[in-house]
């Protein structure tokens, strides 16, 4: 079982204090084998972890920063809001992470759904089924940018002239698709996504794997090209021996990485990473 770092709370406090809390937690990770270190693509802190007026960084120049912090993590935003870019401006920021950090960027990306910062800072927010039909345009978008076909695009929400992106990235970033519902999210991952991040309780998940599996059916698509992943923010603290177990059951289903990380508000939120590497990880590994 692999495990990722999700970093959602940037912690209420002075601005100078956010970069070295941030880059204290990503080296803790790399330092203790954590495979993924992620952030939410947001604006606003989002109001079920806290208040919308806490500090929130901007994600992809976040991302950058830690690119240029570490050596082997991979980073991806878990999961970019589909509305808050243009999908060729989306295409060449996500290319220009994967080259900066020597090809260890994965895409992440949903339909979105924080209101509250689209109304707020003026960015559209279509209805529900527009955004799903913008985020499978998206995706088409930057597999044609990240192919040789350099060509126009014509779908009925992006028109582009031209799908230039040079360079290319090192490697073309996985496609990951964060979500369980069952009529467009899962099909949209059947269809286009190497990795899939569930939301679903541990006890829901066998059944959307089956419904993942009936889109790969329909889609002609091999189940097994995609990678699972699923997020757990229970304490592994509270009982190691009982979360070892709930990781057990994890990977029964065939999930290989467990987004997991501090709860908000935490203020050593370094701290807690070099813990699960002391307590966790090394339990894990026996």
């Amino acid at each position: 079982m692999k495990f990722g770092i999700h970093y959602i709370d940037f912690l209420p406090g002075q601005p100078k204090d956010l970069a070295p809390t941030l880059a204290a937690t990503v080296r803790a990770a790399e330092e203790c084998g954590i495979d993924m270190f992620t952030l939410a693509d947001h604006f606003f802190q989002m109001e079920a972890v806290g208040s919308a007026t806490d500090p929130f960084l901007e994600g992809y120049t976040s991302m950058g920063y830690l690119a240029a912090l570490t050596e082997r993590i991979t980073l991806a935003m878990m999961v970019t809001g589909v509305t808050y870019r243009y999908p060729g401006v989306l295409a060449k920021t996500v290319t220009t992470l994967d080259v900066l950090s020597g090809g260890r960027s994965i895409f992440g990306i949903g339909a979105a759904w924080y209101d509250r910062e689209h109304h707020a800072l003026g960015v559209p927010y279509p209805p529900i089924g527009d955004r799903f039909e913008m985020l499978e345009e998206t995706l088409q978008i930057c597999l044609q940018m990240w192919s040789e076909n350099d060509g126009a695009y014509q779908g009925k929400h992006y028109q582009l002239a031209e799908t230039i992106c040079q360079p290319q990235p090192v490697r073309r970033p996985p496609i990951l698709i964060g979500g369980s519902g069952e009529k467009k999210t899962l099909r949209l991952v059947a269809q286009y996504a190497d990795v899939w991040n569930g939301t679903s309780s541990l006890d829901e998940l066998p059944h959307k794997l089956d419904v993942l599996r009936r889109h790969c059916d329909a889609v002609g698509r091999d189940f097994s090209d995609i990678r699972l992943t699923a997020g757990n923010f229970d304490d592994p603290f509270a009982d190691v021996d009982e979360y070892l177990r709930a990781v057990d059951r994890y990977a029964a289903v065939g999930i290989d990485t467990i987004n997991t990380g501090p709860r908000p508000g935490n203020p050593d939120p370094a701290g807690w990473v070099r813990r699960f590497g002391d307590e966790v990880l090394p339990r894990l590994a026996t």
